[in-house]
């Protein structure tokens, strides 16, 4: 029985890059492809992949959010992300947010193939540099006991965060997560509130610097 895969990258030539090294692995489907990451989440909802593969940085929905609507909402899909950079705070939450797996896109065919491997068996796989990463990320909050989180924001707080940072006005965002004008409002003036920021600029700022969007 083939492992299924989902592959979710808003550039296509990377997205071709990685079906064409994974479909020389034996065993292995690449069943569907997606260039954001609310098509990531509609497609493995539909499809039920067995390895969901994750670029962090997509339009509309970025891949932090979309594993933590995978993870959350369908059972049995394992996603792995893909990033270009090894920022803590992109491999962490992540993490938190439901992924067995985390790779650089410089990485060997090898490597995919042994995190694929590894997530199939409920293990988590990270790149060696990340790996370092993280340990150093975990051993600084033990000595520092650093529990100062940032503001709390819901998951459509988060995912009308993005697309604001991304210049959608409030009426292509009710339009797109078809709800109303007045809900989106609300949404924005609750983040503000919450992130003490009262500019879309400012806004856009603090997307960018938690890795909510790459822009």
């Amino acid at each position: 029985m083939k492992t299924r895969i989902l592959l979710a990258d808003d550039h296509q030539i990377m997205r071709e890059g990685l079906r064409a090294l994974l479909e020389q692995q034996p065993g292995v489907e690449v069943v569907a492809e997606a260039s954001d990451g609310r098509t990531a989440v509609k497609l493995a909802q539909d499809l039920l992949p067995d390895v969901a593969i994750l670029d962090i940085g997509m339009p509309n929905l970025n891949g932090i959010e979309a594993t933590r609507r995978i993870t959350g909402e369908i059972g049995g899909v394992k996603v792995i992300g893909l990033s270009m950079h090894s920022d803590k705070r992109f491999v962490s939450e992540m993490l938190k947010a439901g992924a067995s797996g985390f790779l650089l896109k410089d990485c060997a065919l090898e490597e995919l193939a042994r995190a694929i491997k590894a997530v199939l068996e409920n293990k988590t796989y990270l790149s060696p540099g990340i790996a370092g990463v993280v340990i150093d990320d975990y051993v600084q909050h033990l000595a520092t006991n650093d529990i100062a989180a940032a503001p709390k924001l819901t998951g459509r707080e988060r995912e009308v965060l993005q697309l604001l940072a991304e210049g959608k006005s409030t009426k292509q965002i009710a339009l797109g997560l078809k709800v109303s004008v007045k809900t989106i409002e609300t949404h924005r003036q609750n983040i503000m509130r919450k992130l003490g920021v009262y500019s879309v600029a400012e806004l856009t700022k603090y997307a960018l610097r938690e890795g909510l969007t790459s822009l």
